[in-house]
């Protein structure tokens, strides 16, 4: 390990990954540090992302694709359920991953275009001169030892202290942050190209349960639930071992997961000087699904481009990183962020009579020109009733 770096990388996940591989690319002396032993591990994800996005960031290849995704349905409180078909559900279907294989993936490709990777490596605290941040301490092999660098970018998740140690306040509400819980279950039959959305508040308050495929007769299997729901008795491994008892009684648990993420707005400000956060680190997973791959890679290779104009200027001061937060917020990503953050402040309020009446109503609709928001307008016509919640959602997606 050197002691000075064009950029530090804290977090060797897909934002981390492809922010050390661009930043190599560009030119720039890259180190990436991932504080466990081993790339991908463990998995704390449901694992789906979109084709299209995929295939902007790397080729698709079977070694770490576990199912395609036809279609997508979505079941009410009361199993009234209704299927989105691909044609109709664009960027809603696409990969389940392996992230075991996937991450490991992109961070030897970082490797290949010349970032150095260290693993079992974790950041201890900023190297601040006078306000401004020039590296980082990190633990590596048993030792402390002092690596400074122009630019910082912290992609060390939800979980991200880094960001913090810096001065920003990564805080999530209580109320925004969902507990989750997740198994991979085989030995189950399901359709190996649809994934399941369950609602309802006996289901899982304010969130849902998911099934995604990941072959013939195994899935992910798991529940997101508001953290104000969750308590003694019911939280969410509670919720998702009484759903598996009702639903795959001979399911055959071989791996668990826990863990939260955030469906609050992104951090106010994701730079400072000398520092950009990427992915969870920053707030940027999907508030209706929680999903955060995409944006985490779409962050990560945006923040190595702002960093490597920055360095070439002799500026890396917060105004000369601005065009990072200006970007992503400016893009399809935080457009996407925000109009999502909406609707699921809509949806949370429901209750399950309503969720039922939607998802009927849906299921009844023959929507050759599909799309949100010909599909609200229709429900809007189809449940009076509801004019204060659907003319809200509708709003937003106008």
């Amino acid at each position: 390990m050197k002691r000075k770096y064009d950029v530090l990388i804290v977090g060797g996940g897909p934002g981390g990954a492809l922010a050390a591989r661009t930043a190599a690319e560009k030119g720039l002396s890259a180190c990436l540090i991932e504080k466990r032993p081993a790339i991908g591990v463990p998995v704390r994800c449901a694992e789906g992302i979109g084709k299209e996005t995929l295939k902007e960031f790397i080729a698709p290849d079977d070694r770490w694709i576990s199912a395609e995704i036809d279609s997508a349905r979505f079941v009410a409180p009361d199993g009234t359920s209704m299927t989105i078909e691909q044609e109709m559900a664009g960027s809603k279907v696409g990969y389940i991953l392996d992230r075991k294989i996937f991450d490991r993936e992109l961070v030897w490709q970082a490797a290949a275009a010349g970032a150095d990777v260290f693993v079992k490596t974790r950041a201890v605290s900023p190297l601040m001169d006078d306000g401004s941040l020039k590296g980082a301490t990190v633990a590596f092999c048993g030792e402390e030892r002092k690596v400074g660098a122009d630019v910082v970018i912290a992609a060390d998740g939800i979980e991200s202290k880094f960001a913090r140690w810096c001065g920003l306040d990564t805080t999530v509400p209580m109320r925004e942050l969902m507990s989750c819980a997740q198994y991979v279950l085989t030995d189950i039959d399901i359709d190996p190209h649809v994934t399941v959305f369950y609602f309802g508040n006996r289901i899982a308050p304010e969130g849902y349960l998911w099934v995604f495929p990941k072959g013939d007769r195994t899935a992910n299997v798991g529940i997101g639930i508001s953290g104000r729901k969750s308590k003694d008795g019911h939280r969410a491994r509670h919720l998702l071992d009484r759903f598996i008892t009702d639903s795959f009684p001979q399911g055959k648990k071989v791996e668990l997961i826990v863990g939260g993420v955030s469906v609050c707005r992104p951090l106010p400000c994701t730079v400072a000087d000398g520092l950009m956060v990427v992915g969870d680190a920053a707030r940027l997973s999907d508030p209706m699904t929680g999903g955060g791959i995409a944006n985490a890679m779409i962050t990560g290779r945006l923040a190595a481009e702002v960093a490597a104009d920055a360095i070439s200027r002799g500026d890396v001061g917060r105004d000369a990183l601005m065009p990072y937060d200006d970007g992503w917020r400016s893009s399809s990503v935080g457009k996407s962020l925000e109009k999502n953050y909406r609707i699921k402040e809509v949806f949370i309020k429901l209750d399950d009579a309503k969720l039922n009446a939607l998802i009927q109503s849906a299921s009844r609709l023959d929507l050759k020109d599909f799309s949100v928001l010909t599909l609200v307008k229709e429900l809007i016509k189809r449940n009076p009733k509801m004019l204060l919640e659907l003319k809200s959602l509708y709003s937003v997606l106008k």
